[in-house]
């Protein structure tokens, strides 16, 4: 197995960087040769890469994630790798991403890349692109605050996004207008009166 261990900082707040991660259907924006990550379940990633000149098709897992310090994933098919993402805040608006990843080059291409530092320079210029791409937005594309630990799916009771309980595969657009405030049973019973004595009068 190889292995690549790479950090970065970045100029936005923990929470932010993190939630951001946890998008992973955006990847292929700022991950150099990833084609497509599909998200089928909280815990199940499909990728679609091109590695060496070849498209490569995997299944990933996420057997623990942790809000705001670490998401860690292993492959259940294809090519054999796992990893896992830190994070962790160096100041209020700065956050260090540490990503180490393990793999098992398969190919005569793909083994001389890893000789030559190929894929190390690949996984530092995607945290490179990862930088830039929260930086310039200044806002995450959405979020999953919801906890990862071995076969346990916890959802996250607390978080102020609806759509974030949800599968992240089946997210879609949820209302967060909040709901008029009940008045009061007394407030009401004095309406209720007010009406019934104008009807009175009225007779």
């Amino acid at each position: 197995m190889e292995h690549v261990e790479k950090c970065i900082e970045v100029e936005a707040p923990l929470s932010m960087v993190y939630n951001q991660w946890t998008q992973f259907e955006e990847f292929p924006q700022f991950m150099h040769g990833v084609e497509e990550v599909k998200q089928l379940d909280d815990k199940r990633l499909q990728w679609r890469a091109e590695i060496g000149g070849k498209i490569v098709e995997w299944d990933a897992e996420i057997f623990e994630q942790i809000p705001d310090r670490r998401v860690a994933w292993r492959s259940i098919s294809g090519p054999l790798n796992s990893g896992m993402v830190n994070f962790e805040a160096v100041g209020p608006n700065r956050t260090k991403v540490w990503l180490k990843m393990n793999y098992r080059p398969e190919g005569a291409i793909e083994k001389i890349g890893s000789v030559l530092g190929v894929v190390g320079q690949r996984v530092e210029g995607d945290l490179e692109r990862f930088k830039e791409f929260i930086e310039d937005r200044g806002a995450e594309t959405g979020a999953w605050r919801g906890q990862i630990e071995g076969r346990t799916v916890e959802s996250d009771r607390h978080t102020v996004d609806p759509a974030a309980t949800m599968p992240r595969s089946q997210r879609q657009t949820v209302s967060t207008d909040v709901p008029t405030p009940l008045r009061p049973a007394s407030a009401v019973n004095r309406e209720q009166r007010g009406e019934q004595k104008g009807e009175q009068q009225k007779s």
